[in-house]
């Protein structure tokens, strides 16, 4: 069952959502009711529903929702709140705004075989908000694995460099063993700070010229959590190299907060 604001929702509600596809969300990894970064994630939701609605949410209710929703599930959760309001349409969409929250459950896939990336020259509108506005990233998604790739990278179109993933952060590990996060106008991803919390690492420009220098590579995010890259494009990277498998143990082993 899917629910907004606590209650089963109902078609005319998600058709709001279809058809006028305004709001922003947050996916969690909930895993036998106990999720890492829970904190992160609220306070992502209370600051995206500033910009997007000039609005506000209560960070308590956002947790007794997703409480109710994975109530009397076990394993492995992909769980969406997504912040929309039901009464904005595309005609007037400036009018305030009382956003609802709608929480929706999902069994987490298995997703941890090396992926095989092309960049392309794109990025997100307003790349710092997590917003409902999928259309682009899917389509360069798409495109990639209609080419024969898993996923596409993103490149700053005005600067060339090397930024984020269509759905994921990205770093890269140099010659030294360091690990670099590029510097761009990306999502700050909640993997992506728990991770730099626990590990020594540099935020630069990357160019997509410099690839061939970088020994690893990984993409983080909530469901995945770290998942090496087997290549960008032609350049092949290492997929056992130890940082990869150190990195995924430390954030395996980052406590967990309870519902």
């Amino acid at each position: 069952m899917d629910y907004l604001n606590g209650e089963p929702v109902g078609v005319d509600e998600l058709k709001a959502l279809a058809l006028t596809n305004f709001g922003h969300f947050t996916t969690l990894r909930v895993d036998d009711g106990r999720v890492k970064g829970l904190s992160l994630h609220l306070d992502r939701l209370e600051a995206d529903c500033r910009t997007v609605f000039d609005a506000a949410l209560d960070r308590v209710r956002i947790r007794d929702l997703i409480r109710q929703a994975v109530d009397g599930r076990t394993g492995s959760l992909a769980v969406r709140v997504t912040a929309f309001d039901p009464g904005l349409g595309v005609a007037r969409p400036g009018v305030d705004a009382e956003p609802r929250l709608l929480v929706t459950c999902r069994p987490v896939g298995n997703a941890s075989s090396p992926l095989r990336v092309t960049t392309v020259a794109y990025q997100r509108e307003l790349p710092e908000v997590k917003h409902v506005g999928l259309f682009g990233q899917l389509a360069a998604r798409r495109a990639a694995q209609r080419a024969g790739f898993d996923d596409a990278l993103f490149t700053e179109p005005d600067t060339g460099l090397l930024a984020e993933g269509a759905t994921w952060n990205v770093a890269f590990v140099d010659a030294r063993d360091r690990v670099v996060w590029p510097a761009a106008r990306v999502l700050p991803g909640v993997t992506m700070r728990l991770l730099q919390a626990v590990h020594t690492w540099r935020r630069r420009p990357v160019p997509r010229t410099e690839l061939p220098e970088f020994r690893a590579a990984f993409a983080t995010n909530a469901a995945i959590g770290v998942r090496p890259l087997a290549a960008v494009d032609d350049v092949p990277l290492d997929t056992a190299h130890p940082m990869l498998d150190a990195l995924r143990q430390r954030y395996l082993d980052l406590p967990d907060d309870r519902l």
